[in-house]
């Protein structure tokens, strides 16, 4: 069988978009047969961090908003300097791992050159308060430019699919996998007062004021740390009076995620609305119990593990799933496969693509 060379690429600079190119290239990379390259911004987090790829090509991003408008000025340069690349070293599939802002640019090269360009989009809106300027735009580009939209929930998948630009195009709908290296101690392990944890953009769709009023309703003692970056609120006020409530309003860098995931017992998902959730993803793998709301794609996401608790996205639900999983919390579920997952992700993957 020939060898099949398939490119990897995600030009955001932190989050999850460069963790999920990595663990998706490094899957892809355990097949036979199959040559990766991953491609990510030289300005990636993850480049430093412990999670580091230990091969990527590194593509000039920009620094500022200044910065991204320059190179969108530089478009036409950019494109043909791209599509060289690809004609010299010619890939049979290429992977957006995640949209960000300059994808467009590598999927107009990759079309050019005749590679079969395919999108994972992992939101079919933007959340309110959430992404960038013009997102939407630019991710409608960009898939106008693949041949394959990949998604991580059924519910994505669906509001994709009654979108004029998606009509014609194959849309494929599978799991988001545990991110690996995220494993951790059994939770309660520690002894102590039960952890929860909420963490990541601390916007309002997230449920922080649910959060705000289902604490108090708690009947026992609790350690509960709120952290990630989002503008100051009245609902982030009012958490941080709660007792036994910490606020850190502040980025959480690549290499404290799993830190992060180990110290608590219990991931709190008490959104509004939502696609699929990185964050539980980080769960799954580091084998955390989990209480999310029945928004999105977080039913599909969390309905069969044995670790999590599914509730309305009302404060008193979710205050009641929270006692319920304390008190009397599910059995330990089997750490996942997670490198085996992402492998048998991009086989799902190439094998779409290869119809």
């Amino acid at each position: 069988m020939a060898v099949k060379t398939v490119l990897v690429w995600q030009w955001g600079k932190r989050g999850a978009g460069p963790r999920i190119a990595v663990d998706l290239a490094n899957g892809l990379a355990s097949l036979p047969d199959v040559c990766v390259r991953l491609s990510l911004s030289e300005e990636a987090e993850i480049l430093h961090s412990h999670h580091a790829p230990q091969d990527a090509l590194v593509f000039k991003t920009y620094k500022s908003a200044l910065g991204l408008f320059g190179r969108f000025l530089q478009a036409p340069l950019i494109i043909t300097q791209l599509f060289l690349s690809m004609l010299r070293n010619r890939p049979d599939v290429a992977i957006c791992a995640m949209p960000a802002p300059l994808d467009v640019l590598m999927a107009h090269a990759l079309r050019r050159a005749g590679v079969k360009v395919v999108t994972i989009v992992h939101d079919a809106r933007a959340h309110p308060g959430d992404g960038y300027p013009f997102q939407m735009l630019l991710q409608k580009a960009l898939i106008s430019q693949s041949s394959l939209l990949v998604t991580f929930s059924q519910h994505v998948a669906n509001v994709l699919s009654g979108d004029a630009i998606c009509r014609g195009k194959s849309v494929l709908s599978l799991s988001h996998p545990p991110f690996v290296g995220t494993e951790a101690p059994p939770p309660f392990s520690h002894g102590g007062k039960p952890r929860l944890l909420m963490f990541g953009r601390l916007l309002p769709y997230k449920g922080l004021d649910l959060l705000a009023d289902a604490l108090p309703q708690l009947e026992f003692a609790i350690d509960c740390r709120i952290i990630g970056k989002g503008p100051q609120s009245p609902e982030l006020l009012r958490l941080s009076e709660i007792r036994d409530v910490t606020v850190e309003n502040r980025w959480v860098p690549e290499d404290e995620l799993s830190r992060l995931i180990a110290w608590a017992d219990v991931l709190l998902l008490p959104y509004r609305e939502a696609s699929q959730s990185g964050v539980g993803a980080m769960a799954a793998a580091g084998g955390r119990y989990v209480v999310a709301t029945t928004v999105g794609g977080l039913s599909e996401q969390f309905s069969a593990n044995p670790q999590a608790v599914l509730c309305e996205p009302d404060a008193r639900s979710i205050a009641i799933a929270i006692i319920q999983l304390l008190n009397s919390p599910p059995p330990i579920a089997p750490a996942p496969d997670s490198a085996g997952a992402w492998q048998e992700l991009g086989q799902k993957i190439l094998n779409a693509a290869s119809n």
